[in-house]
């Protein structure tokens, strides 16, 4: 594998150069700013997983920086691995403290999500124009059965996850028009998908946070 090999993937982009997609460059700052805002929000309740949630969450922004700058390989895997570290510890945290399994079967739980994800990919790539997107396309599906299996226990946490899978889903599809659009809008439409993506993924660690703040009983 080239690790320096170029990728031009975003409508934006027009040349190799490290601000040749300066808005899709820029927006990542939105992960960074709702990673502020919620650990600043919740830290006095000193859950480590909030906090780590937080800064991976910075580290997503980070991530998808270096790959809207340098579009290289290297960069691009920058860019997955944090969602995917968010994604497994969000999982973890809620088997754990929500779902209340125990931590052996919470982090089996959570590596369960690439199998899961692996197998609903090709449905998902079946899905017109979805595109490059489809590898995304479990996590909103996961959402939402979870609050379907949290509905009653978890009334509230379920409606807030179901209003993420939303946010998500419609963040996906500002993704996936990003090239279709292009010749009518020249920056792409990739942009929003960085500034829903924090929105939703701030949203959920609030799901989250508030839920650990219930009295138990």
């Amino acid at each position: 594998m080239d690790l320096t090999r170029y990728i031009d993937g975003y409508c934006e982009r027009l040349n190799p150069g490290f601000w040749d997609e300066p808005i899709n460059a820029l927006t990542n700052l939105a992960f960074v700013i709702a990673a502020f805002v919620v650990w600043q929000r919740h830290r006095l309740q000193r859950d480590w997983l909030i906090s780590l949630l937080c800064a991976v969450l910075a580290l997503i922004g980070v991530g998808s920086f270096l790959f809207h700058t340098t579009a290289q390989v290297w960069a691009a895997i920058a860019d997955v691995l944090p969602i995917l570290a968010f994604i497994l510890v969000y999982i973890f945290a809620i088997n754990l403290r929500v779902v209340e399994v125990r931590p052996i079967f919470a982090l089996l739980g959570a590596a369960l999500f690439i199998p899961f994800a692996a197998v609903l990919l090709p449905v998902f790539q079946m899905v017109p124009g979805l595109g490059s997107s489809a590898s995304y396309g479990p996590v909103p599906l996961l959402i939402l059965i979870y609050a379907f299996y949290l509905r009653r226990a978890q009334p509230r946490l379920s409606r807030e996850f179901t209003i993420g899978a939303g946010i998500l889903i419609l963040s996906i599809t500002f993704r996936s028009l990003d090239l279709p659009l292009c010749a009518s809008v020249p920056h792409g439409t990739h942009f929003m998908w960085h500034i829903l993506n924090a929105i939703m993924l701030g949203w959920m660690i609030n799901a989250y946070a508030r839920q650990m703040q219930r009295p138990v009983g």
